[in-house]
């Protein structure tokens, strides 16, 4: 099988697409036949191993134990393990492993609790596209209390995270203040946003208005820039560390603190978020947003966009 390898940390000239061994699922494991992943931030994290430290520990520390990239998969059981009961041969499933679920190939191997059933009416692509981001954008939203009325501003409403988080935000009855680029206005616009900043051209943290929570979905603000737009129990959550991880050290503090506090979104289990993701999407609640398709062979070039910080919503390899 073709597979998206990378044996050391580093860019995207790194990548090459080998033809290796397909794998073989043991008694517990079911081989997937991989129609659709997608190259995300935290793909990019995997494949650069940053930030240093943290990415190091956790996959590797000199270089990655698990070579094939990739986090979410979408496909085909093709093969099950004889002690395997919750799927067949054919079902459609799909799964997210933040550590790696080495997907960027054509065939996978996966324990059957880590997979879920794809919905019906909701194809390959579609599905790769409501893992990573929506994995994330829920945490954001189940770590406060979101109540009617509440004033919500999400900084970087257009990626992966932040047109997930809009959508779930959505769902509540509240006013939504959004940051994107001038291109996207009218797609955060049909996404529910009541008030868009264009980046571009102003800085929403000289925004005059109050508000609960601040949910900075692309991590390029950080807790002094936006405290002042915060109520007085307001609070600040960021997908991002921060600079010198400041945002782990101000979530601690927070935390015997009553008045505007920073949050930091350890994510929730997968048998939490993708139900949720799930029943959203049979709903028609939730709608990923897609930017570009690749093809596996060209994969280096979708890290190469995804690494300039402006997609928009997802980027979809075709396997």
């Amino acid at each position: 099988m073709k597979a998206s390898i990378r044996r050391t940390y580093g860019s995207p000239d790194h990548i090459k697409i080998e033809n290796i061994e397909k794998p073989v699922p043991t008694d517990s494991e079911v081989l997937i036949r991989v129609y659709a992943t997608t190259v995300n931030r935290t793909d990019c994290a995997n494949l650069t191993a940053k930030p240093f430290v943290i990415m190091r520990l956790v996959l590797g520390l000199f270089k990655p134990k698990k070579v094939i990239l990739g986090t979410d998969f979408a496909g085909e059981v093709v093969g099950i393990g004889k002690n395997v009961t919750s799927f067949s041969v054919n079902d459609r499933v799909f799964g997210f492993n933040d550590t790696g679920s080495e997907s960027q190939a054509e065939y996978i191997t996966s324990e059957e609790e880590a997979l879920f059933p794809i919905p019906e009416k909701i194809d390959y692509k579609q599905a790769a596209a409501s893992l990573e981001g929506a994995n994330y954008a829920y945490t954001f939203v189940h770590k406060v209390n979101i109540q009617s009325g509440h004033r919500i501003l999400i900084n970087g409403a257009t990626g992966a995270i932040g047109s997930a988080l809009l959508q779930f935000v959505k769902q509540y009855d509240v006013q939504i203040t959004a940051t994107c680029d001038t291109n996207n206005i009218k797609l955060i616009t049909s996404l529910g946003a009541d008030k868009i900043y264009d980046y571009t051209k102003e800085d929403f943290t000289n925004d005059k208005e109050k508000y609960d929570f601040i949910f900075d979905a692309v991590g390029k603000s950080t807790f002094g820039k936006c405290k002042s737009l915060l109520k007085e129990k307001g609070v600040y959550i960021s997908s991002d560390l921060g600079p010198y991880s400041q945002n782990i050290f101000y979530a601690l503090l927070s935390s015997i603190s009553s008045t505007k506090k920073v949050i930091f979104p350890i994510p929730y289990s997968k048998h939490k978020t993708i139900p949720f993701i799930c029943d959203l999407l049979k709903k028609e609640m939730f709608k990923p947003v897609i930017d570009r398709e690749y093809c596996l062979d060209n994969i280096s070039e979708a890290y190469e966009y995804v690494l300039t910080g402006m997609k928009t919503g997802n980027v979809i390899i075709n396997v």
